[in-house]
């Protein structure tokens, strides 16, 4: 079963729910920790307020700098976004960057650092959040 995640060009990305895609990259008792919330993200990003252009610069960098220092799994908060959230001037539509996130993480420079991008646990943020689990540095 897959998750639809929109994105403001049209096209359409799909998120595996964890324990559903047995070609996730992950073993399988870590992919039950993730699914499960045991697994604490070694690092987390927070988003909540740049812009698209800022937030994926600083996701870029956050994502480089967790790997360099040898983190696994990080958080990166989206916010869930919403029609409330949205001021009368906006220039940019409630909920982009938990729409354009999942793009710019699977799409290179970051889509080679990468194993797997899931939803988060509840705990962690659930449908405004995403774990990304890193590659080892070898």
């Amino acid at each position: 079963m897959l998750n639809p995640v929109g994105s403001s060009t049209g096209r359409s990305l799909t998120l595996p729910e964890m324990g559903s895609a047995p070609s996730s990259g992950l073993d399988r008792r870590t992919e039950e920790r993730l699914k499960k919330g045991r697994r604490a993200p070694d690092a987390r990003l927070d988003l909540h307020g740049m812009s698209a252009a800022r937030a994926h610069r600083v996701l870029i960098t956050f994502i480089s700098n967790a790997r360099a220092q040898g983190h696994r799994c990080v958080l990166v908060i989206t916010g869930k976004g919403g029609p409330g959230e949205r001021e009368p001037f906006a220039s940019q539509a409630p909920g982009i960057l938990r729409r354009e996130a999942p793009m710019w993480l699977s799409s290179p420079p970051l889509s080679r650092m990468i194993v797997n991008v899931s939803q988060a646990h509840p705990r962690h943020g659930g449908g405004g959040a995403l774990y990304v689990y890193l590659k080892r540095i070898r």
